[in-house]
């Protein structure tokens, strides 16, 4: 049995407080992380608030964990204790389904969330499936690296999944927590970058961030005089014209909305 110390709600739209609670004995596929750093992401709070009907009390939060292997299960051999590791939404897989042997591990239908259901990473420990986890390499800023592991693979997948080309002209709507991020990947990815955006007082933050031009969301005529994008990621739940966006793509462009 091992004690975690925690911060945990009792009740939705509840403070978090200290809260103990205790883990079995470790299971073979199962390491346990010494969390050290922990981003809070939207999520956390809508789960919190229990917007979706799904959060279960004590509800232990955080899902962008990045700490220290402190003990491996017998059947764990990718990492081992003191090893560097990100954890992000999922913390266990069956591992035996048609989908987890293609790789494709996020579409397992017996996966663990990280949270509502299973105690997360607002705590001074977590506990997860070895392959749910990362080893981070050395020289990474683990201060800063916890998002990358829910905003960050959220806008990552396309480049891998859709095969974008380093040649592509790529548009990003909505320059927040995940457009952030998606600028960053497309700049460096050797894309042509355009951040769509309402807020004017984004633009220079936008261009530090890789835009190589920025766009008014509301401006059409801006859009359609544009040359056609290859690919527009959407990381925006409002309600726009999408047509509009949808002709400004090329012929075989995509429109991808992601974390909406």
């Amino acid at each position: 049995m091992r004690t975690v110390t925690a911060y945990a709600a009792h009740q939705a739209k509840g403070t978090l407080e200290q809260f103990e609670y205790e883990l079995p004995a470790l299971a073979p596929n199962d390491i346990d992380i010494k969390v050290e750093h922990c981003g809070i992401c939207h999520t956390d709070l809508s789960l919190l608030d229990n917007e979706w009907g799904l959060t279960s009390y004590p509800f232990v939060g955080g899902h962008e964990a990045i700490g220290t292997v402190v003990d491996v299960g017998t059947a764990v051999s990718h990492v081992e204790p003191g090893d560097k590791v990100g954890l992000g939404g999922h913390s266990g897989y069956c591992m035996t389904c048609e989908q987890c042997l293609n790789g494709d591990h996020n579409l397992c239908r017996s996966l663990i969330a990280t949270v509502p259901n299973h105690h997360g990473a607002f705590a001074d420990l977590v506990r997860a499936s070895g392959v749910s986890v990362v080893k981070l390499p050395e020289g990474l800023n683990y201060k800063k690296a916890g998002p990358l592991f829910c905003a960050g693979i959220t806008v990552f997948n396309p480049f891998i999944e859709f095969d974008i080309k380093p040649t592509a002209r790529v548009a990003v709507i909505g320059i927040g927590g995940l457009g952030h991020l998606a600028l960053q990947f497309a700049k460096a990815w050797g894309c042509h970058v355009t951040a769509i955006t309402t807020s004017k007082s984004k633009e220079r933050e936008a261009e530090s961030f890789g835009a190589h031009c920025v766009l008014d969301t509301n401006d059409p005529e801006a859009l359609q005089s544009n040359e056609p994008f290859d690919v527009i990621l959407s990381t925006i739940d409002v309600a726009l014209d999408w047509n509009i966006f949808l002709s400004a793509l090329k012929p075989k462009g995509r429109l991808h909305f992601l974390g909406v």
